[in-house]
């Protein structure tokens, strides 16, 4: 006769025939139910009204070709302005401040979404003058990345403002499927913190790092940015957002950013 089956758990060896006539209580031990979702997380937090999808890059320049750069830059998204023919648009240029230095960051915006991100860059891989940009700008750099980002929907929507102001952009890491909680906490906590106009827009990637979300905020300077995140502790329902929010986060990061002379962000 074959000797009898044993399972290890926990440094014990468990029959499992046992186990089988203890499979009530066992199963609700160590089977955790979880009800399925009828829909992806980015059509369920995205706004439904419109079809963006936004590119955020993060560009490390050479530290003796940051002006050089900065320059090149602006004359490009000019250029693509006021052509028509491409589907997209700059929402704001900075350099990091505080954080990675010598950093440059741009968000864009595709309308129409992922047709239009395609039909722009097709167009782009054949216009002689940007390649030869992009070549100029190679020489430029040590290292680029970028991702593919969806807009929640109950965030403010990223618009022109005048400055001068500074820019932190705030990034979190969450564990995989913690983004629908996430944005049900943020639904409620970003009442908290629209007094004094802060607010730019809040973004989540699709394509790149996945999981990650980016918090992108307007200030004065310094001292208005302490002054207001310190009057959201002073307003009901704030304690408890972050108190939520922060056992999602596996990681996060704060950028000081300094918009450039052409962002429309200023």
């Amino acid at each position: 006769k074959d000797p009898m089956t044993l399972i290890v758990r926990v440094g014990v060896l468990t029959p499992v025939s046992w186990l089988n006539s203890q499979s009530g209580w066992f199963q609700s031990m160590f089977v955790h139910e979880v009800e399925a979702r009828k829909d992806a997380h980015s059509n369920l937090l995205s706004k439904s009204e419109t079809s963006d999808l936004y590119k955020i890059q993060f560009h490390n320049v050479k530290p003796e070709c940051l002006e050089a750069y900065n320059n090149l830059e602006a004359e490009v998204q000019h250029k693509l302005h006021l052509d028509q023919d491409y589907p997209c648009d700059v929402v704001g240029s900075w350099n990091t401040w505080y954080g990675d230095q010598d950093q440059a960051v741009h968000l864009w915006r595709y309308t129409g979404g992922y047709p239009a991100l395609t039909e722009c860059l097709t167009k782009l891989n054949n216009n002689k003058e940007y390649l030869h940009f992009r070549m100029e700008r190679s020489k430029m750099l040590v290292s680029r990345r970028n991702q593919l980002l969806l807009e929640f929907s109950f965030w403010n929507e990223p618009t022109p403002r005048n400055g001068p102001n500074i820019y932190e952009m705030r990034s979190y890491k969450l564990k995989p499927g913690t983004m629908i909680e996430w944005g049900n906490h943020w639904a409620r906590a970003i009442k908290h913190r629209q007094e004094n106009n802060e607010a730019v827009g809040g973004f989540f990637s699709q394509i790149g790092d996945l999981y990650e979300v980016h918090h992108l905020w307007a200030y004065k300077d310094l001292q208005s940015r302490e002054e207001t995140r310190n009057s959201a502790w002073q307003k009901e329902g704030w304690d408890s957002s972050v108190y939520y929010t922060v056992p999602l986060i596996r990681s996060m990061e704060s950028r000081i950013m300094i918009p450039t002379k052409s962002s429309p962000l200023q």
